[in-house]
């Protein structure tokens, strides 16, 4: 597959809010099952099951651990879903009014032709931002397309933003992620991110913590 690294253009919307949009929500499972196979969760899920049998019987057996684990996958999908639904009411409803309209900010998308027609099978992009004196770029949209991945795609598209961001004189170059993309995490970490700190999502603190997902602020210096 022949890829090619270019600027966004606004022809590739459509493809790039369902890529966007799809790869976001494959996390949803992933979360999920991170959080239900963790020692405390399945200890829980057993007592539950256990409190339900004796309180009221193979129903409550049931029911019991079913609620519970329902509320875990709600938090998972609204931490995720709900990001999408933000994202594509706000900044990627104008991707050149919020990533091309400066020198310092860019979004980039990887292009190839499958069967005949070309397809987006990745994104990145960045933005230009000022703490006092230091000027550093941040990482947004990670994203690659399942077809695509597994073949370095990840680190060229990391590399772009790199790249740019020494050629604009930025100090850094800083991103978040979640502990759920454990891929994207080693791949930061080969290329010489470090965490930084954690962040808080736009969603009530119990959703995050039942759904035991953490936001991880990385960066690395230029």
């Amino acid at each position: 597959m022949q890829l090619v690294i270019r600027r966004y253009r606004p022809s590739d919307k459509d493809m790039v809010l369902t890529l966007f949009s799809t790869s976001i929500q494959e996390h949803i499972p992933t979360s999920f099952h991170n959080a239900m196979t963790s020692p405390l969760y399945l200890a829980v899920t057993l007592a539950l099951c256990i409190a339900g049998y004796l309180l009221c019987s193979v129903l409550g057996a049931v029911v019991f651990p079913g609620v519970w684990v329902g509320c875990v996958y709600y938090c998972c999908y609204s931490i995720y879903s709900g990001y999408v639904r933000e994202q594509l009411q706000t900044d990627m409803q104008d991707i050149p009014g919020n990533y091309l309209s400066r020198p310092d900010d860019c979004y980039w998308v990887a292009e190839a032709e499958v069967d005949g027609r070309a397809q987006i099978m990745g994104m990145v992009a960045v933005v230009g931002k000022q703490s006092g004196e230091k000027r550093y770029g941040e990482l947004f949209r990670m994203i690659v397309s399942p077809l695509s991945r597994r073949m370095g795609l990840g680190a060229k598209l990391a590399h772009t933003v790199i790249d740019f961001c020494k050629e604009r004189g930025f100090s850094e170059v800083v991103l978040q992620t979640t502990s759920a993309q454990t891929a994207a995490v080693a791949l930061y970490k080969k290329l010489g991110f470090r965490h930084i700190s954690y962040s808080t999502a736009p969603v009530p603190a119990w959703m995050v913590k039942l759904a035991m997902v953490k936001i991880l602020r990385m960066e690395k210096h230029l």
